[in-house]
């Protein structure tokens, strides 16, 4: 039979506290960055009636650049631990994420938006709920920014 110390629960649960932050920064970086992404989208769409496809294009690049400043310097740093990549490694998968991130969105939104017919605002934020959470976190933080010791 297994004992575990109090020792280990409390580094268990520290664990699993700084993993639950990390989440959670992850996620305001992303609502930052996304927030500026969609602003864009509509302002591109609306004011000088360009395809929405497209604005989706023009918003994910400045977005992505928005995003990862903040992922660089604020969601993923850890005290103790350093980046595994350097800064042009990390920017490289970067853009490979957001390159996938921008085609998914764009077409998911279209899809959704000429298929339901819904309007595209609306499509586009399920969209990316979808892309953000499902690909773009799991890939930032595990192969992007990853941390070693």
């Amino acid at each position: 039979m297994l004992v575990t110390t109090k020792k280990e629960k409390v580094f268990k649960s520290s664990i699993l506290f700084e993993k639950i932050i990390i989440f959670v920064k992850a996620q305001i970086s992303s609502l930052i960055g996304g927030m500026t992404d969609y602003a864009i989208m509509v302002f591109f769409t609306e004011v000088f009636h360009v395809h929405y496809t497209i604005s989706i294009a023009i918003g994910g690049i400045i977005g992505a650049v928005v995003n990862f400043s903040l992922n660089r310097a604020w969601t993923f740093r850890t005290k103790g631990f350093t980046y595994k990549n350097s800064f042009n490694k990390q920017l490289l998968k970067f853009v490979l994420v957001v390159l996938n991130s921008i085609f998914l969105k764009s077409s998911g939104t279209y899809l959704i938006t000429t298929f339901l017919k819904l309007d595209y605002k609306i499509s586009r934020i399920f969209v990316d709920l979808f892309v953000s959470i499902a690909l773009n976190y799991t890939l930032q933080k595990y192969w992007v920014f990853k941390n070693t010791r």
